[in-house]
């Protein structure tokens, strides 16, 4: 006859506790990797959106920009740093490849919630350098990837640094987040700014937003592996519009930042 549990020595007890809770861990995990990897993408409908791009860093490797193009994408945006020193080895070789294939570019940063915002600020505009991207500058801004000991206080506050320096220096400012991302760091403190969003739900986010990641497992032409996907918020004449600047919602200003302290 079995031992009741609770008579059982305590050693045994706590291994079948800690192994009950590494299983329940196990289908947490399940679930979270299923709903981010397994689930479809949503139906992006391509007359409502018919401007589509890709964002691509060292990861995706060697990038054909030429097929790229050929396939039908208008936009790429392309990784160029991260942190406060953390520099992407093939930034200069994609940025160049895209011009070069016609593709509008926009150029991307990772944003460390540990480092100081001028610091990242500063490592953007060594690796940039004179380069002009018709989508402006885009902070990455999410929690993946991230310390998750630093206050939403400290992380907005490094944000504003960084937002004021490239202000400063006459840069367009967007931002690439999620929708929790969104609402902890973004809406308060930086309204008007255009929104990259990641989403994989028919409506992205209750917001306005100018570009939608909606698949993290697009495959394309000119790329091996998986690639992610993007679309602009407009149509064809919008779409000209916003690379004119007519439809960013603000000009960046000379000696300060637009937005709120």
């Amino acid at each position: 006859m079995k031992m009741p549990f609770r008579n059982r020595p305590w050693k045994d007890r706590l291994v079948a506790a800690g192994f009950l809770m590494v299983c329940m861990l196990l289908v947490f995990a399940a679930i979270w990797a299923y709903r981010q990897f397994m689930t479809s993408p949503p139906y992006v409908d391509p007359e409502r959106y018919p401007v589509r791009g890709i964002d691509v860093s060292a990861h995706n490797g060697v990038i054909d920009m030429n097929k790229v193009a050929k396939e039908g994408f208008e936009f790429v945006f392309i990784k160029a740093t991260e942190g406060g020193d953390f520099k992407d080895k093939k930034f200069r070789v994609n940025y160049d490849k895209a011009k070069k294939a016609g593709l509008k570019t926009g150029i991307y940063h990772f944003f460390r919630f540990d480092k100081d915002g001028v610091e990242q600020a500063l490592n953007l505009m060594r690796t940039v350098g004179k380069r002009q991207p018709e989508l402006g500058l885009v902070i990455d801004v999410e929690k993946a990837g991230n310390p998750d000991s630093i206050p939403t206080a400290t992380v907005v506050r490094r944000l504003s640094e960084m937002v004021d320096y490239l202000n400063l220096l006459g840069h367009r400012v967007m931002f690439y987040t999620n929708r929790d991302g969104y609402y902890e760091y973004l809406a308060e403190t930086f309204p008007g700014y255009p929104l990259w969003i990641c989403g994989f739900s028919e409506t992205p986010i209750n917001a306005e937003w100018s570009f939608w990641q909606f698949n993290h497992r697009g495959r394309v032409n000119g790329i091996s592996g998986d690639v992610d996907l993007n679309t602009f918020c407009g149509n064809n004449d919008e779409w000209e519009r916003f690379l004119q600047g007519d439809l960013w919602p603000y000009s960046p200003p000379n000696k300060q930042s637009s937005h709120k302290q």
